[in-house]
């Protein structure tokens, strides 16, 4: 796969990177049950076809995901590692939920704690995963910046910051790189935030291309319906009443246009994060190893000129009842 430099850092990335959210397993926001050898399976599978960077977080699964990529990678030419700090989680946590934390020593604990779950040496990219609470942004971002100069992680990065906030942490020290949700279905970091990005050579490696399912051609309302109990899907507004029946529309077009091209709807999906230019690279989840041959299909995919004007005009024609 062709690489691309990632914003300020001296790193190349191929176009998709692997997303660990749902491999994580059960917790408050996870995908229902999963199973790990399958996992390592699906990340092996993805690093044979030359997928060369991870993305994870401590939260997914209360730290099960990271210990699931750790011994994947192990014994292999290891890929580009990508982590997040702030959501953290107490011993005790029957509900398997999690609160946020900035503060210093809070996020040099999940440093820690990370490095050993992921059995590596330094941490490529370091992110923090929300901005909350707004008021530690600056305590936070500190502390990566420290982390940085001590060795523990090679570049800092942020997660779901708006602009201000980005403008705020510049104060202290470099935004490397941005991870904002961006696809057809939530567009709006196109307004601000990409051409903030752009401007200042922030990386974007950008989560949820195909929104969570909803734009694969595989969702479905019957589908809906058949998902675990736990899966954060199953109440969501995105995929429920109207919201549903609007995204399944745009799903639909996008399996128009994949037909043509033999490639399914979430390729085309993931094909228009990339189009615009601001963006690095997309993370692209999967929980089984057959789901691979997609994320290496989309990374080599491009629309036309035509086909992303096609795309555009039904999506004007069609917008998203903000009321529902």
């Amino acid at each position: 796969m062709q690489k691309k430099r990632f914003g300020k850092t001296d790193i190349q990335i191929t176009p998709i990177g692997l997303g660990a959210w749902a491999i994580g397993g059960p917790w408050k926001a996870g995908w229902g049950p999963q199973d790990d050898h399958e996992s390592e399976d699906t990340i092996k599978r993805a690093l044979d076809l030359g997928i060369n960077w991870i993305d994870t977080a401590a939260a997914y699964g209360l730290g099960h995901s990271e210990e699931v990529v750790g011994r994947a990678i192990k014994g292999r030419s290891r890929p580009y590692i990508f982590t997040k700090c702030s959501l953290v989680w107490g011993e005790n946590n029957e509900e398997r939920g999690v609160t946020n934390s900035l503060k210093a020593a809070s996020i040099k604990r999940e440093v820690e704690d990370s490095l050993r779950r992921l059995d590596i040496d330094v941490i490529d990219l370091y992110q923090i995963h929300w901005p909350i609470p707004d008021p530690d942004i600056e305590e936070g971002w500190s502390t990566l910046a420290e982390l940085k100069k001590e060795g523990k992680v090679r570049h800092i990065g942020v997660s779901n910051f708006s602009v201000e906030q980005m403008q705020r942490a510049e104060k202290i020290a470099p935004v490397e790189t941005l991870q904002p949700r961006y696809s057809l279905v939530h567009p709006d970091v196109e307004k601000e935030i990409l051409p903030y990005c752009g401007q200042h050579d922030i990386g974007v490696i950008v989560y949820s291309p195909m929104a969570s399912g909803l734009l694969t051609g595989a969702m479905s309302k019957k589908r809906m319906n058949q998902l675990a109990e736990d899966d954060w899907r199953k109440t969501h507004p995105d995929f429920t009443g109207t919201n549903l029946e609007h995204n399944l529309q745009i799903a639909a077009l996008l399996d128009l246009i994949g037909k043509e091209h033999n490639v399914t709807a979430g390729t085309v999906a993931i094909a228009w994060t990339l189009s615009n230019p601001t963006v690095t690279a997309a993370i692209v989840g999967a929980r089984r190893p057959q789901q691979i041959a997609e994320l290496a299909a989309a990374a080599g995919f491009h629309l036309s000129e035509n086909e992303l004007q096609l795309i555009t005009s039904f999506v004007t024609a069609h917008p998203k009842d903000v009321n529902a």
